[in-house]
């Protein structure tokens, strides 16, 4: 009797448990079960290129314009996602600008160099319709850093201001697999600082209209 119960217990057993033992087994066979699911951090390196607006002035003096050296940069990006669909990005990066005057100050020639470091904040929308393509788009507050200013020809004491601007995103990621991929990114940033210097006797301030492009292509790394 004992015996008899003991094997139909068994058997009750094993019925009850045989859809998961299944599901189980079932796991095992698809690609990629065990694979670690990426986290929400997510790196970037990147190369950038910084394409100003060239435009600016003095004031009071009718006619005149800035322009500033376009450059290439690498970057580096943190991004944190929220959610699937939402993801903050700090965007950490440096590079150095010349000024130069145009216009009907053309003549005076270049006013002096600055390293900038930009910080970017941006608040993005990633889609995920699209398998292994990830478009998003973001929009955010940049604070621009302008340091180890140096004058050049007859200007003394250039000074352009830190300044805070807008900043607009699009960009994708292209996933090889769940961490890494490969991105294309594009920014419009807002970014017009006040500067002043002196020629001469003379100081001079005004506006430089920055208002760069930048564009930047490179690896992706989700963990």
């Amino acid at each position: 009797m004992i015996k008899t119960s003991a094997a139909a217990l068994t058997s009750a057993l094993l019925l009850l448990c045989a859809p998961a033992m299944a599901a189980d087994l079932s796991a095992f066979d698809q690609p990629g079960a065990l694979v670690e699911a990426p986290g929400p951090w997510q790196v970037r390196l990147r190369a950038l290129g910084v394409l100003t607006e060239d435009e600016g002035s003095v004031d009071g003096i009718a006619g005149s314009d800035l322009h500033y050296s376009d450059s290439v940069t690498p970057e580096l990006d943190i991004t944190y996602y929220f959610t699937n669909n939402l993801a903050a990005e700090l965007i950490l990066g440096t590079t150095k600008a010349n000024v130069h005057t145009g216009g009907s100050i053309d003549s005076l020639g270049k006013v002096g160099s600055t390293w900038v470091l930009p910080p970017t904040l941006t608040l993005q929308y990633h889609f995920t319709d699209f398998g292994a393509f990830k478009p998003y788009v973001g929009a955010g507050v940049n604070y621009t850093m302008f340091f180890n200013q140096k004058d050049s020809g007859p200007f003394t004491d250039m000074d352009i201001e830190n300044t805070f601007g807008a900043a607009l995103q699009v960009g994708f990621d292209y996933m090889v697999d769940d961490h890494w991929g490969f991105n294309v990114d594009v920014k419009k940033i807002f970014l017009e600082p006040d500067w002043t210097a002196k020629l001469g006797d003379t100081k001079l301030s005004g506006k430089a209209e920055l208002n760069p492009w930048v564009i930047g292509a490179g690896v992706t790394y989700r963990f």
